[in-house]
């Protein structure tokens, strides 16, 4: 079974937990936040899933998004009804698998699940703080998550994972403390919000603050406070996180009521999707405080990556250690994928190992915790294998076994010194770098289009981006590669000048692999036949063959001459005793099955 198989379904999950409370110590002077305010006090709420190993290396910290809390993953009291919001994830044989991982998860500063926040009692009035809770930011937020570790003895993290707004939390704790976790997994975040969104968080704070019931903050001894204002603002949120495909699947035009006959004396009729909002925004004020949403809404706002130093975002990433993976969701538009590339982008422009892929799912933002299938087979082969059970997985991806023909990996191998930095583009499963990997020990990391192939690359150990490679590679520095692969591909792109260009100027050297077309026996079956062949250099049918461009060695070496590229080194296999005879003859463009050529910039 691949260890990244989801396995959630029949799964108990961790059963049964509770939150806990952790009384932090603080100096004398208190807690200082960013913004200047002072807090005498800190309590965290957190939960605990799973075994701590003896060496305190097993420790996942889950970042929430912005109205989550420490209920993460099992049950308080009905498995049926109180599931954590991140169940699915969390549990033995899910996508952070509880039989090798210690996993933690905590109310954010400024929260009202039982972290220090605007409802908790003061305890230097005696009163809750209400309107005198000070301003926090993201980077208090994760000051205090480190306070919580210190408190439980925890100095290293094997990773740290967080969606929306815990993305950004993700981010401020890798610049913030770089050394702390060795893996991190940013999910449809941003480095800062866009306009938008920001003028969706203005339109909600509006809603609560003119609410009759708001009474400056200070409503917890004088009333109910903004129910109204609150449900509305959590309506407007609801509306950011779904998809118009999911909202025009789940309800269409469905109606709640029948039209009437006269619209002059009736009540206007409902369509079913107000209906749906109606009833999130109620659920939501039963279970969320007005003052917490708005402090922590304004530290989401107030987040800004990109203009914290002055080179931008790649050089306030600088300080990163830790493999990052970035994930973004297809259908969200609140955090489009455009802002988790560019996070994907700076990362490794700034020299960073990271990885990046995309959910193909219809859910919108809600995606990352409602259709999550494919994340979590993204998040069980990313993270670092940390055992405490009976069987090392680790022993599971060091046995897969390499699936790329032997003649090529051998022939390629010939090809890259020890230790090199290697792109391999159109990786596939990624069999060929776990093969150069064990040969030459390279720095290696893979592109492909297929987000399976890409678990596949993350299940083996390697650093890999989705992305279709007809697109470009702009995200990639010039020269940051000793070698670019493309192995059986360039026939398959739709404009292989292009690639190529692009493979010569983020690598020294491009070493490609292709069929050859002008083989005697895929010539001579169609002079016999008259019909497109069908074989080794040409496996598909003419109706259903990937192959876009069928080109010869000939072809390739014109291209060479006439982009003035230098071929070094070239290889050509030879399938049968009349290919190699032909090969002897000087004959190879007749005589070669497969070509294998290393070629750099003149």
């Amino acid at each position: 079974m691949p260890v990244y198989e989801n396995t959630t379904k029949g799964n108990a999950g961790v059963g049964l937990v509770q939150t806990q409370v952790a009384h932090i110590t603080l100096p004398a002077e208190g807690l200082r936040l960013s913004g200047g305010g002072v807090l005498p006090a800190l309590d965290v709420a957190y939960e605990t899933y799973g075994t701590l190993s003896a060496h305190k290396d097993n420790v996942v910290f889950i970042c929430t998004a912005l109205t989550g809390d420490a209920h993460a993953a099992g049950y308080h009291t009905d498995p049926e009804k109180d599931r954590g919001w991140w169940d699915a994830m969390i549990g033995p044989g899910r996508g952070i698998d509880t039989r090798y991982y210690y996993v933690i998860c905590a109310n954010i500063l400024g929260g009202c699940k039982g972290t220090t926040g605007p409802a908790s009692i003061n305890p230097t009035t005696g009163k809750p703080y209400g309107s005198h809770f000070p301003a926090i930011s993201v980077a208090d937020i994760v000051d205090a998550h480190c306070r919580l570790l210190a408190h439980l003895g925890i100095e290293k993290l094997a990773a740290l994972i967080g969606g929306s707004f815990g993305g950004m939390q993700v981010l401020e704790w890798l610049v913030r403390y770089p050394d702390m976790a060795a893996h991190a997994v940013c999910i449809a975040s941003a480095a800062c919000l866009s306009a938008q969104a920001l003028a969706f968080d203005s339109l909600a704070r509006t809603m609560i603050t003119q609410d009759p019931g708001w009474q400056d903050g200070d409503y917890y001894e004088k009333g109910e406070g903004p129910r109204m204002g609150l449900a509305h603002a959590r309506q407007l949120g609801h509306i950011t996180y779904l998809s118009q495909e999911i909202m025009m699947a789940k309800f269409g035009r469905e109606r709640r009521d029948a039209i009437p006959e006269d619209l002059s004396t009736a009540r206007i009729p409902e369509f079913q999707v107000a209906s749906y909002l109606a009833y999130q925004g109620e659920k939501f004020v039963h279970r969320f405080d007005a003052n917490s949403y708005l402090r922590v809404m304004m530290a989401m706002d107030e987040f800004d990556l990109k203009a914290r130093v002055a080179g931008g975002l790649e050089s306030a990433l600088a300080p990163v250690e830790a493999k990052v993976l970035v994930v973004a969701v297809t259908s969200d538009w609140l955090f489009p994928p455009a802002q988790s590339k560019e996070i994907a982008h700076a990362l490794l422009r700034a020299g960073k190992t990271v990885s990046y892929c995309q959910l193909d799912a219809p859910y919108g933002h809600d995606a990352f915790l409602v259709d999550i299938d494919n994340l979590v087979a993204a998040v069980k082969a990313f993270l670092p294998w940390v055992a405490v059970g009976d069987a090392d997985p680790a022993d599971v991806r060091a046995n897969t076994a390499a699936g790329d023909p032997v003649f090529t990996q051998d022939a390629i191998s010939a090809m890259i010194r020890p230790s090199a930095r290697v792109l391999d583009v159109g990786c596939g499963d990624g069999s060929l770098l776990a093969t150069l990997g064990q040969r030459s020990r390279i720095d290696g990391c893979g592109v492909d289009i297929d987000f399976a192939q890409v678990v596949n690359v993350m299940n083996r150990g390697y650093a890999v981006f989705q992305a279709d490679i007809d697109s470009g590679l702009a995200m990639i520095p010039d020269d940051a590669y000793d070698y670019a692969i493309l192995s059986e591909t360039l026939q398959v792109v739709r404009h292989p000048r292009t690639v190529l260009r692009e493979l010569l100027r983020v690598a020294h050297a491009c070493i490609v692999t292709f069929p050859n077309f002008a083989n005697y026996r895929v010539v001579g079956q169609l002079w016999r036949q008259g019909r497109m062949p069908v074989g080794d250099a040409l496996p598909f049918a003419w109706y259903d063959t990937p192959n876009i461009h069928l080109f010869t060695l000939l072809d390739f070496e014109a291209l060479c001459e006439q982009e003035g590229w230098k071929i070094e080194e070239r290889t050509c296999v030879y399938t049968d005793g009349l290919g190699r005879l032909l090969g002897r003859m000087g004959l190879a463009n007749r005589g070669a099955a497969r070509i294998l050529i290393r070629v750099t910039r003149a």
